[in-house]
């Protein structure tokens, strides 16, 4: 199973996604990430802060969702609303949810703000993707509208 976290740069929240799922993912699960206008690079404080947690980030680079190598099952869009954010929108035949998180390359105010910005986006996602690892997977890839109703729900779970 594939899930592809979206955002628009593709250098922060969904790059903090597909680095924490694969890391905490058992075999048969992969997370990949891209934009819809990517930044074309990583942001340094997601780097340090997956560094920092343990998280390699060796081989992610900020990529188009027009490079994706394969067809994800499902896409977990992770714009936030703070800025009046548009996320893009996958049109492909798969399972689709929202899990909104405020990008933390936005926040302004000392180095400690900054950084505490990170760390709660970080426990938002983490948070989040520890759910979908609970998830009973077997059983919900039959079942399409339960699977996208558990999504969801995770999706509106706060750290």
């Amino acid at each position: 199973m594939h899930i592809l976290f979206l955002c628009t740069g593709n250098s922060c929240r969904s790059i903090l996604s597909e680095a924490t799922f694969n890391h905490l993912a058992p075999d048969g699960l992969r997370a990949i990430s891209a934009g819809s206008q990517p930044a074309g690079q990583l942001h340094p404080l997601a780097v340090a802060l997956l560094g920092r947690k343990g998280i390699s980030t060796e081989g992610y680079r900020s990529k188009s969702w027009d490079d994706l190598p394969l067809t994800p099952d499902i896409v977990v869009t992770v714009c936030g609303s703070a800025a009046g954010e548009t996320c893009p929108a996958y049109l492909g035949p798969v399972l689709r949810s929202h899990w909104g998180v405020d990008d933390p390359s936005h926040v302004s105010g000392t180095d400690a703000q900054i950084e505490a910005a990170f760390e709660a986006a970080y426990a938002l996602i983490r948070a989040r993707i520890d759910a979908f690892l609970c998830l009973p997977l077997e059983q919900l890839r039959h079942d399409p509208a339960r699977f996208k109703a558990e999504l969801d729900r995770i999706g509106a779970l706060n750290a």
